[in-house]
C-alpha cells in the first residue's frame, strides 16, 4: 500500500505546493487562502480539498493534522521592488502566524505533526533589515538564536544543526529547473525543515531527475501526466526570435544614465524572461526569422506566463463550476505564484524522505 502523506498549503495562491504533492505521491487535504480568483483556481483543481481561509483565524490544534505544511508568506515588504519594510511590515509579519499554527498543531498532537514545514519567499529576505530578517526567520523555525554568518551576508545555501527541527535552505532559480524549456526567472529562497529527523539536506541538496513538465489542463482540471508541450511560442511550423525586455534593468540604467546598460535591457539572444510580475505585465520583442521587419513589441499572454511558471496550460483559466478567471487576475495570480518544477524537486524529496523510497513523481 502507498504511503499516505497528506499536505497542507499555508498562503496557498493557485495550488502550486499541492499541484506538485500530487505528481509525488502525496495527498493534498487543506489550504488557506484568502483571494477569491486564486481559491477559485484551487478549487477547480483540488475539489476534495478543504479550505480554511484566513490564516490569522485558524488554530493549528483544530485543524486536520498533516506530514506537511508548505507556505509562501507574503513577499511584499521583503522583496527588492517593494517596501523593504522587512518581517516588520503589515504582509510579510503573517510570516509569524504561519510559526504559529506549526506550533499548535505540533503543540496539539505531541510533536508528531507536522513532520515537514517548507518555507518559501523572494531572495530579498535576506538582506532586509541590514540581513537580520533571514536571521530571524530561522530563528523562529529553530527556536534559537541563530548567529550572523562571519562574512555578514547569507550564503545562497546552508543549514542549522544540532537541535530541532533539522533545517537547510536553498535559493532556486527557476529558469535552471525546467531542462531544455524555457522558464523565467524567478530566485525564490526554499527553507526545509524537518522535525522528525535529519533529512533536510537530503530533500533539498540531492540530485534526483526532473519531472516531465505537465499536459494541458482537461475540461475537469488537473493536467495528465507525462508527455511534451507545444513550442513557447504558437509560431505555425516558423522559427519564432523571442528578444524579452529585462524592465528591472532598463530602470536602473536610465537612472544612471548608462546608455550602453539601457540599450543591452531591450533584451539580448540568451536573456531570460524577468520575474513574472503580480503588479506588471512582461514586454517583449517578437518575431519570425524569415520575417524581421513584421514583428511587433507585446506582453506575455496567460498561457505563456503559465508556461514560463512551468505549470500546464490553462490552470489559471478556470474557477470552480467553470467560471472565466478575469486576464488581470490571471496575471496577479501569476505573478505572487512559485515555479512548479521547483516545488516538484522539493516534493520528490520529501516524498523520498517520508514513504523511505522513491517517489511517483509524474503520476498524477
Amino acid at each position: 500500500m502507498a504511503a499516505d502523506i497528506r499536505l497542507g498549503s499555508l498562503f496557498d495562491g493557485i495550488g502550486v505546493f499541492p499541484l506538485a504533492a500530487s505528481r509525488c505521491g502525496i495527498r493534498p487535504v487543506w489550504a488557506s487562502e484568502i483571494e477569491k480568483a486564486p481559491v477559485s483556481i484551487t478549487k477547480r483543481h483540488f475539489p476534495d480539498m478543504l479550505h480554511l481561509g484566513d490564516i490569522t483565524k485558524l488554530d493549528g490544534g483544530k485543524v486536520p493534522p498533516v506530514h506537511v505544511i508548505t507556505f509562501g508568506s507574503p513577499c511584499q515588504n521583503l522583496s527588492l521592488i517593494g517596501n523593504r519594510k522587512g518581517l516588520g511590515g503589515a504582509k510579510s509579519s503573517l510570516f509569524y502566524q504561519a510559526m504559529r499554527i506549526i506550533q499548535e498543531m505540533r503543540d496539539a498532537t505531541r510533536h508528531v505533526y507536522p513532520v515537514i514545514a517548507v518555507w518559501e519567499n523572494v531572495m530579498g529576505a535576506f538582506s532586509t533589515n541590514d540581513r537580520m530578517d533571514f536571521r530571524a526567520v530561522l530563528s523562529a523555525f529553530t527556536d534559537a538564536e541563530v548567529p550572523m554568518p562571519p562574512s555578514g551576508r547569507w550564503a545562497g545555501a546552508g543549514m542549522v544543526r544540532g537541535g530541532t527541527p533539522d533545517l537547510c535552505w536553498r535559493l532556486m532559480d527557476a529558469q535552471y529547473w525546467a531542462g531544455a524549456r524555457r522558464l523565467a526567472r524567478r530566485q525564490r529562497i526554499f527553507i526545509v525543515a524537518d522535525f522528525g529527523g535529519r533529512r533536510a539536506g537530503e530533500i533539498l541538496f540531492k540530485p534526483r531527475p526532473l519531472l516531465p513538465l505537465p499536459e494541458p489542463c482537461e475540461p475537469g482540471g488537473l493536467p495528465s501526466p507525462g508527455g511534451d508541450r507545444t513550442p513557447f511560442i504558437e509560431a505555425g511550423g516558423r522559427v519564432p526570435v523571442v528578444r524579452p525586455f529585462q524592465c528591472f534593468r532598463m530602470r536602473g540604467a536610465s537612472k544612471r544614465k548608462e546608455q550602453a546598460a539601457f540599450q543591452n535591457s531591450f533584451g539580448l539572444p540568451a536573456d531570460p524572461f524577468p520575474t513574472l510580475l503580480a503588479s506588471d505585465l512582461t514586454p517583449f520583442a517578437f518575431w519570425f526569422e524569415d520575417d524581421p521587419e513584421g514583428g511587433c513589441v507585446r506582453f506575455l499572454t496567460e498561457r505563456e506566463s503559465e508556461r514560463l511558471m512551468g505549470l500546464p496550460e490553462g490552470w489559471t483559466a478556470y474557477g470552480a463550476e467553470g467560471v472565466e478567471i478575469r486576464p488581470l487576475a490571471r496575471y496577479k495570480a501569476l505573478g505572487n505564484s512559485i515555479a512548479l518544477p521547483c516545488a516538484d524537486y522539493i516534493m520528490a524529496g520529501i516524498y523520498e524522505a517520508l514513504a523511505g523510497k522513491e517517489g511517483t513523481c509524474g503520476n498524477v
